[in-house]
């Protein structure tokens, strides 16, 4: 029987460009783009598709603007590499290291053995101000810092898995915050997870400043500083959704080439959508301005002249990239979910496709943190649909019993 630390260690080792596949299941030809609808039937058994017949089409002309001009198939990294994206090279050294971290938290979190990896870990609680971190959320942090580290371009790493910043390298360029599994909490049943990272400068006239005292304020920019930010969606697939500050775009993990492949160029998230996201059984701790405006919109009687529906994962990166797809408006009405690597990176994103973030009151890249783990409501989503939201007033929760799921 395989130990659990044994797979840790597997998965920690998990090289940037390992193919997934069975050798016998390995294809010699360039890549491919799946390009029709299948058709079923019958195929003989040395189909590696198992009794679906899927016509393909090789050099799916996608480049990184989006535009169909016949340069094939773009991955992460070509696409960072391209001319006009503002994208330093010391940039692209740390964003292909963090690349490398997500795709080890992917196989971390499909690996059958990640119960077995909680039972291995004693966990302490940490500060008051944290959730309680799960197992596999001390492994997701350990595997991010270590290439972080590595990278040799990071002067601060800002986690919710630790107390305080970490401060790494004195001529690092950039300090990145993150969350780096979110929705740990349900990942027993198989509920999709998330990483999120937010990347700014190093503020260099800080620099005379005793090492905690540079990085905690080096953590705490405004959200209107970010250079980029990006969530990682590990789910049936796995995304990486990332801006720089040139549109929001996103790439799917092809497992056979290990490359994280442009799917989704230049995302715009529909002006208004008819989806709304929260978890409905807080409805009677709610402030009166957001039952007003959740029962005007699912009666069909808001701005909007159709009744919304509600999905909801409990999974923040989860409910947000369903929102930046569809429309809609995804929200946490209670002070929950942290300002500085959760609400500011996934503000950030849904800005540059044309969304908006707000706490109820106010954008919120505008708001300047004053501590690492400070919480705030949050609502992201449709442009339309969040100025409708706040236009009833008190949509903040204030009521906090200290709910346990």
């Amino acid at each position: 029987m395989y130990s659990a630390i044994a797979t840790l260690n597997t998965i920690l080792n998990y090289p940037s460009r390992t193919n997934l596949l069975q050798p016998k299941l390995q294809n010699s030809q360039p890549r491919f783009k799946l390009w029709a609808p299948p058709t079923y039937g019958m195929t003989s058994s040395s189909s590696f598709l198992g009794g679906f017949n899927l016509r393909i089409k090789a050099n799916y002309d996608v480049n990184a603007s989006g535009d169909d001009s016949g340069s094939g198939i773009c991955t992460l990294m070509e696409y960072i590499g391209k001319n006009g994206l503002n994208v330093s090279d010391e940039l692209a050294v740390l964003f292909s290291h963090l690349e490398c971290a997500c795709k080890r938290i992917s196989a971390l979190v499909a690996s059958p053995l990640n119960y077995s990896i909680g039972k291995s870990f004693n966990v302490s609680v940490g500060s008051a101000e944290r959730d309680k971190p799960k197992p596999l959320d001390i492994v997701a942090n350990d595997i991010v810092l270590s290439s972080l580290k590595n990278s040799g371009k990071v002067a601060v790493m800002a986690s919710e898995e630790d107390d305080a910043p970490v401060w790494l390298a004195d001529d690092g360029p950039f300090v990145v915050v993150l969350d780096p599994l979110d929705g740990s909490r349900n990942i027993d049943a198989s509920i999709p997870t998330g990483t999120i990272f937010g990347i700014y400068n190093r503020l260099v006239e800080l620099d005379h400043l005793p090492v905690e005292e540079k990085a905690t304020l080096n953590s705490l920019q405004s959200g209107k500083k970010l250079v980029a930010s990006a969530y990682v969606l590990y789910s049936s697939a796995t995304i990486l959704c990332t801006s720089f500050g040139s549109g929001t775009h996103a790439f799917t993990l092809d497992r056979s080439t290990g490359d994280f492949v442009l799917t989704h160029p230049n995302i715009k998230i529909p002006p208004r959508g008819q989806i709304y996201s929260v978890n409905d059984a807080r409805y009677f701790d709610w402030s009166e301005g957001l039952r007003r405006y959740i029962d005007t919109i699912r009666q069909g009687k808001g701005l909007h002249p159709k009744k919304y529906s509600a999905r909801y994962i409990c999974s923040l990166v989860a409910d947000f990239h369903r929102t930046l797809l569809y429309g809609g408006i995804a929200m946490n009405p209670r002070a929950h979910l942290r300002l500085v690597y959760e609400a500011n990176p996934l503000s950030f994103l849904a800005e540059q496709a044309g969304g908006r973030g707000s706490d109820g009151k106010s954008r919120i890249l505008s708001l300047q943190p004053v501590k690492l783990h400070q919480r705030l409501p949050l609502f992201l989503g449709s442009p339309d649909d969040i100025e409708e939201l706040e236009s009833y007033g008190d949509v903040q929760q204030k009521v906090n019993p200290g709910y346990e799921v």
